[in-house]
């Protein structure tokens, strides 16, 4: 879905009961994030401890993020190693220095069937699974699909900017469908990017059971403040009363 420069800005996000899809369809209409509660916390995996979960999948196939998967974020350059989800929780209680390593953007069918999403858009993008201990990031950047981040456990800090903004935040093209921000909302320096002192965005925590619904084009900077395990989907067709929401600029 392409990405509004009609929204305004925006103070807080707002909750929301579990929603019909015609229901969703109106809310999203808006172009505006909210956060759906009572869907995540009826689904399997969120029913599941960590211990269970390395009891269960102990020989599931991951590839972690690590080392300074931050400042090469969306790049090719960005280390991974690949290791079974037993060997990344022994790998996390042990420690390593640096950044935690991330299990981000991982595609497993085996923890996507414990998943129950509802049925809000006509065509979702594979499922992903994110797995980290507290203050894994994933730096400002936005999607040019629809976004649906469910937190299974643990809580998420995200820090949005609406898409009007996008000149301010000095965006380049990672890929078709993403655009990497080399300004950093939590460690700002308006010095070297003047322009992002006009950006006005806000701060929304991501609880375990919530869903958080973000249009395309919003920038999102997102740090774990615990343990976490979240999955998310991008939509590729939009909520049928939706329709198109302009375009992205300002990529550099």
């Amino acid at each position: 879905m392409a990405a509004s420069r009609l929204v305004g800005d925006i103070s807080s996000v707002p909750r929301v009961s579990p929603l019909e899809p015609n229901v969703f369809s109106a809310f999203a209409a808006a172009g505006l994030p909210f956060i759906i509660v009572g869907i995540v916390s009826t689904w399997p995996l969120h029913a599941l401890t960590p211990d269970g979960l390395v009891e269960r999948f102990s020989g599931l196939r991951v590839r972690a993020r690590i080392g300074d998967y931050v400042s090469a974020a969306f790049s090719k350059k960005r280390e991974s190693k690949e290791m079974s989800l037993a060997e990344y929780f022994s790998l996390l209680k042990h420690g390593t220095p640096g950044l935690p390593p991330y299990l981000g953007n991982q595609k497993l069918p085996e923890l996507d069937a414990l998943c129950r999403w509802p049925h809000y858009f006509t065509h979702f993008k594979d499922l992903k699974i994110w797995i980290g201990p507290s203050d894994t990031v994933t730096p400002l950047h936005c999607d040019y699909d629809d976004n649906m981040l469910a937190q299974v456990w643990g809580t998420k800090r995200i820090l949005l900017f609406p898409p009007h903004y996008a000149e301010n935040l000095y965006l380049w093209e990672s890929n078709p469908v993403l655009f990497g921000s080399r300004f950093n909302p939590e460690a700002p320096d308006f010095s070297k990017f003047p322009l992002a002192q006009a950006a006005s965005g806000c701060q929304c925590m991501l609880k375990a059971g919530e869903m958080l619904y973000l249009p395309a084009g919003w920038f999102h900077h997102v740090r774990s403040t615990s343990f976490s395990l979240s999955s998310n989907m991008w939509a590729k067709g939009t909520p049928a009363v939706c329709g198109n929401r302009g375009e992205v600029p300002g990529v550099r």
